[in-house]
This record gives C-alpha cells, sequence and structure tokens, in this order.
C-alpha cells in the first residue's frame, strides 16, 4: 500500500501533528489478555481526542509475538474494531499505526497483517539489526516499504534501540513510502542527525516528525530546525509526539499540544520551560529513570490502576516490577502536578469505557 492510497484525512493529521499514545497491554492477574480492559484503554485513547494510535509497540511489549504468547494478532483485530467502533459513531478516523521488529522475513509477515487488518502505517523498530552496515538496514526498511507507509524508529539504546547516523537518515527518509519519524533516542545530538537527515533528503516536505523523546516532550514541540541544505534554508518542526508517555494522562496531552499549536507558548519562554521541567519530572517517575527505566512499563500501568483503567501492574514478565522507589516517586509527582494528570476525564467516562 502507498501513502496516497491512505485517507486524506489521515495524512492531514499525520502531517499537522497530532497526539498518538504507544498503547499498554492490559492483562488479568494470571498474565492473560484481559480483553475488556485493553478495550476500555483503546475506547479511552480515542475518546481523549488522540489522533491515533500505536498498536503491538514498546509499551505493548515486544513479547507479545513470542508463539507460547500469541497476541500479536489479536491486539491488532480488537484495536482495528475499535477503531471502527469510533469512526462509525462519530464520522471520526484515527491514525491506525502497528509496530513491526525483528529481521525482514518476520517484519514483512508482520507488515502484511497490518495491512489486511486494515492499518494505515508500520513504525519500523530496527534494533534486530544491532549491527548491522547502514545499507543492509537501509534495504530492508525498503522491502518493508514495498508492503506498507513506515513511520521510522529511533529507539533509545536503553530500551533496545541502536545508534543510527545523519547517513542512515539521509538515505531512510528519501525511501518515497516512508510518511514520518519517531524521535525517541533520549538525545539531543542524535535527534538533530534525524532533522539533518531529513531536510538534506529532499523529502523533507513529505515526512512528519513525531518526538518519542519522553524527557524533552515540550521543547522538541516547540522547536523550529533551521538547516542549510545546497543553497537553502530548510525548516522543520516536531509537529506531534508518538510517546509511551501519552499512554497516561492523555486528555491532558492533547490539551498541551493544542496549546502548543495555537501559539500559547511561543512569547513566554519561562512559562514554557517551567512546564517542560514539570512533564520531564513525571517523566521520569513514570519511565523510572533513576534505574535505567527498567520499571519504565509498570510505571505506566501504575498510573492506569490508580485511575481504574487497568486491574494490576502485570507484565508478560514476572520479573518485570516497579525499581525500589519508583513507587513513592510516582506518588511525589501526583502530588506535586495535580494539574497534569486527567483524573477527572477518566472518572466520568470509566463505566462507559469498561462497558
Amino acid at each position: 500500500m502507498k501513502a496516497n492510497a491512505i485517507p486524506k484525512e489521515i495524512i492531514e493529521k499525520l502531517n499537522t501533528g497530532v497526539v498518538i499514545p504507544a498503547m499498554p497491554l492490559a492483562l488479568n492477574s494470571k498474565r492473560k489478555l484481559d480483553e475488556r480492559r485493553q478495550r476500555a484503554l483503546i475506547r479511552y485513547y480515542l475518546d481523549a481526542a488522540s489522533g491515533g494510535l500505536a498498536v503491538a509497540v514498546h509499551t505493548t511489549q515486544f513479547a507479545i509475538r513470542k508463539p507460547e504468547v500469541g497476541l500479536y494478532e489479536p491486539l491488532l483485530t480488537i484495536a482495528g474494531e475499535e477503531f471502527s467502533r469510533f469512526t462509525s459513531n462519530t464520522g471520526k478516523q484515527a491514525i491506525r499505526i502497528a509496530g513491526v521488529i525483528g529481521k525482514t522475513e518476520q517484519a514483512l509477515k508482520e507488515a502484511n497483517l497490518a495491512m489486511n487488518k486494515g492499518f494505515h502505517a508500520v513504525l519500523l523498530s530496527l534494533a534486530a539489526f544491532r549491527d548491522t552496515p547502514n545499507n543492509d538496514i537501509i534495504k530492508h526498511c525498503r522491502e518493508i516499504a514495498g508492503i506498507m507507509p513506515v513511520i521510522g524508529f529511533y529507539l533509545q539504546p536503553a530500551v533496545g534501540g541502536r545508534k543510527l547516523d545523519v547517513n542512515f537518515w539521509r538515505e531512510f527518509a528519501g525511501i518515497e513510502n516512508v510518511i514520518a519519524i519517531k524521535i525517541a533516542p533520549f538525545n539531543r545530538y542524535q535527534t538533530f542527525d534525524v532533522l539533518r537527515g531529513v531536510a538534506e533528503s529532499g523529502r523533507s516536505d513529505q515526512i512528519a516528525l513525531y518526538t518519542g523523546n519522553d524527557d524533552n516532550i515540550l521543547v522538541d514541540l516547540l522547536s523550529v530546525y533551521e538547516i542549510p541544505h545546497g543553497n537553502r534554508i530548510i525548516k522543520k518542526r516536531i509537529t506531534g509526539g508518538l510517546l509511551g508517555h501519552w499512554a497516561v494522562w492523555t486528555r491532558s496531552a492533547v490539551k498541551l499540544l493544542n496549546s502548543v499549536h495555537a501559539g500559547e507558548y511561543d512569547n513566554d519562554v519561562v512559562k514554557m520551560l517551567t512546564l517542560a521541567n514539570k512533564i520531564t519530572d513525571c517523566n521520569a517517575a513514570f519511565f523510572d529513570a533513576a534505574n535505567n527505566f527498567a520499571g519504565c512499563i509498570t510505571g505506566l500501568h501504575e498510573v492506569l490502576r490508580r485511575q481504574g483503567l487497568l486491574e494490576g501492574l502485570w507484565t508478560l514478565d514476572p520479573d518485570e516490577v516497579l525499581s525500589p522507589g519508583q513507587l513513592e516517586e510516582i506518588d511525589r509527582v501526583y502530588s506535586a502536578y495535580p494539574d497534569l494528570n486527567d483524573d477527572t476525564f477518566v472518572a466520568e467516562n470509566l463505566d462507559r469505557w469498561l462497558a
């Protein structure tokens, strides 16, 4: 499927910039899929006015693909049903993104499945190519782009990613069916490598940039990059976010992005940086920065559990738990920044989402 086959409304949303949560996995105490709460989560994100949803990504847990788990296809099916229900009820469409991982054979199978399930694009992880030369990775990306529109993914090394230089991003951005890039190295230098690569690719006006830098969300969204290329200065912005952090307090994230697009922070640097630091402080607690992100998934689960969306913190790995001190950190930021949560919105709608 080529990018021009995607509904115009979806491409416009993507390019304008929207909130796209990275969907967590809802499990019961037996570590089996809790379909009722999984659907409730998806309904929460869509009703919170997210522009889309990324399914089967890092926050959903890569282990969903293990044969003994077998949740990759069921999650795409459930999400597809909820997307369709949302469109039927509201007349609106959300951007449907499926995570795709692994070497080429596996990635092609997943991309084909995503296409058959009605997804618009795939978020392509390159973590399986840890020591592979750029040319070989680009060949892989071209093969996947021959199946589905591709969103690139610069995943930070601390949670399984690898370093990708400016030469890679220049070549990657030149692939015709690449429509966006999620920038998530948690590193200013590497973030600029992506911006520079896109600017120098000749396709900068065809690629939407999304922050995945959960440690720098607001600053990313407000930054303008001016990059010389030939006789031109290419201006580029990161227009939205595809974030694990936005899997919680999502309604507040939508309000934040709307404020950014409305220019609310353009003339008040102090206000902007103060809020940016509050958001980063919350992320440090949720993502367990103190312990090199060991509790990043369970931290998000804890916030959703408090709101009633999840029943517990269970993950597919029994050893994956909150780190020592992480619960206290989540308590602290909850108390320190009450204006950043969306607990009231969730409480008002929870019964309906769980019905």
